[in-house]
């Protein structure tokens, strides 16, 4: 066998099986198959490599699922013999998880898919540009990694398969990171739609860091340097200063069908469209919260806390309510029909008030009641409020929707310059958000309908990220950095120990890597 052909076999074996969630193109796989490498194009791996990392973060997806499962703002109950799934939803809000979780182990994996898919990228001569775009996207994928793992394999070259991936832990996965990005800002695009990767989403990814430094030293007391609180703010304000971002009127038209027209806040997304056959499950945000006699025809699953949704004042327009938008139902009635669905349920074509399924003359009202085991008959269709951040694309018939999934945006932003604030670093004006923890809140909380705080502490900031950020991948993080992620909430007890902080290593890992150790706790 000529060492051309091994070559291919390899990178087929490798992509294939090693990173077993890897999405190649047809074409690249077409072309691989007929060993033929030199028509491979660095243009095509790059829409492989964009299209590889946004599914873990949409429906109930891997990654969606254990940074938001895992906290206080939602819970997948068990419904009579629903949503069981042999415990693994149960142990992610309970915190019970062990080295076998599937959901777990499937966010570790996918992650190193999509740094497999854009280091590739890098293999096949891609313009400056594309280099740049690549290595964004491969940076975002370690980030992930490290965020919930604190281990990161790494490959740089991606020939010779006998050389085992390195593992950068903690800080050093962080400084690698920062490097990474700090290389190629400059060579990024400037302007462009934001599912393309550009250099505010390399700030923004850069903030994110910087911020979250501190914990990645130390989860379990995480302390925060001035020096990197300055840097979130002197990141924030040239995003601030860019002049292209401003807080959106209509909340909701940051995750409507059409929000790559509407949004004035999305910095970085991930690209969906119905047409082009192309992006995630964004349209599962709506199945998997709708009861069965609603439209769409949901799984009748997830729900917040009702903790969590008394954290908002009645006028917020974070809660949601009537949104009107092309893509939706005629809603004659005006139903709540996006944010939080709580109440009496209603047919938004005919506004008939809709009837639970089992007893079919129940009528259909959500409580704010809600536990992790709901085994009774009566009441298991009704319990928990749910929730549906992202509008349903009705004006589309298939799985596919237009509905572009936000990454990062303007808001979060404004909270982690104001945050930083609060942590030691020094405040500056920048546009009109003022120069104070309490004037960048309060100036969200305008836009937003909720009335201004008279202070604003770093509990107080917590919980203003809640209601702003609430289901977007972001409260596990939150809450280790503000060190509450093992306290005590609704359904679940107060974790014993720290191991918890971090995810385990899946076995499969462990297995062809020895770079790679058990986080403590999982032997």
């Amino acid at each position: 066998m000529s060492m051309k052909y091994f070559k291919i076999l390899v990178i087929l074996f490798f992509a294939l099986f090693f990173f077993s969630c890897t999405k190649l193109d047809e074409k690249f796989r077409s072309q691989l198959e007929t060993n033929n490498t030199a028509n491979i194009r660095a243009s095509d791996l790059l829409v492989s490599a964009y299209n590889s990392i946004g599914g873990s973060f949409q429906g109930n997806g891997n990654i969606w699922s254990t940074t938001t499962i895992t906290t206080d703002e939602a819970i997948a109950p068990t419904r009579g013999p629903d949503w069981y799934d042999n415990g693994l939803w149960q142990a992610l809000h309970a915190h019970t998880w062990n080295a076998d979780h599937e959901y777990v182990n499937n966010g570790f994996n996918e992650m190193l898919s999509a740094q497999f898919a854009a280091s590739n990228v890098l293999q096949f001569n891609p313009t400056p540009q594309e280099a740049a775009e690549a290595r964004f996207l491969r940076a975002l994928s370690m980030y992930w990694v490290l965020d919930g793992y604190d281990q990161v394999p790494y490959r740089e070259d991606l020939k010779d398969y006998k050389v085992i991936p390195t593992t950068k832990k903690g800080t050093e996965a962080a400084d690698f990171i920062i490097s990474e990005l700090t290389a190629i800002i400059a060579t990024l695009p400037d302007t462009g739609p934001a599912y393309t990767a550009n250099k505010n989403a390399a700030k923004a990814l850069l903030m994110k860091v910087y911020l979250n430094y501190g914990a990645y030293a130390n989860r379990a007391a995480p302390t925060f340097a001035a020096a990197d609180m300055n840097k979130v703010i002197a990141l924030a304000d040239e995003i601030i200063n860019s002049n292209k971002y401003t807080l959106n009127d209509n909340f909701f038209d940051i995750f409507a069908p059409d929000n790559d027209v509407k949004s004035t806040e999305s910095i970085y997304s991930f690209f969906n469209s119905a047409s082009a056959n192309r992006g995630g499950n964004v349209r599962g945000f709506a199945f998997m919260v709708s009861h069965y006699n609603m439209n769409p025809s949901g799984w009748n699953g997830f729900s917040t806390l009702s903790d969590f949704y008394d954290k908002f004042q009645p006028t917020d327009k974070r809660l949601g309510g009537y949104y009107p938008y092309p893509a939706g139902l005629p809603n004659p009635g005006h139903r709540t029909n996006v944010g939080f669905l709580i109440g009496q349920q209603y047919n938004l074509t005919t506004d008939a008030a809709l009837n639970a399924r089992n007893p079919a003359t129940a009528p259909l009202s959500f409580t704010k009641a809600v536990k992790i085991n709901e085994p009774d008959p009566n009441t298991l269709e009704f319990t928990g409020v749910r929730v549906i951040k992202y509008p349903y694309d009705y004006a589309t018939s298939g799985d596919q929707k237009n509905n572009d999934y936000v990454m990062f945006r303007f808001a979060d932003v404004l909270l982690m310059k104001a945050e930083a604030i609060l942590r030691g670093g020094t405040g500056t004006v920048a546009g009109t958000y003022g120069s104070t923890a309490l004037a960048i809140v309060n100036s969200i909380r305008a836009k937003r309908g909720a009335t201004n705080l008279a202070t604003v502490d770093l509990t107080a900031l917590l919980d203003e990220r809640g209601r702003e950020m609430y289901w977007e991948c972001w409260r596990r993080q939150d809450l280790i950095r503000f060190g509450k992620f093992l306290q005590a909430w609704q359904e679940k007890p107060a974790d014993a120990g720290t191991k918890n902080l971090l995810f385990p290593i899946p076995s499969s890992q462990l297995a062809v890597n020895p770079n790679l150790t058990q986080n403590p706790g999982y032997n």
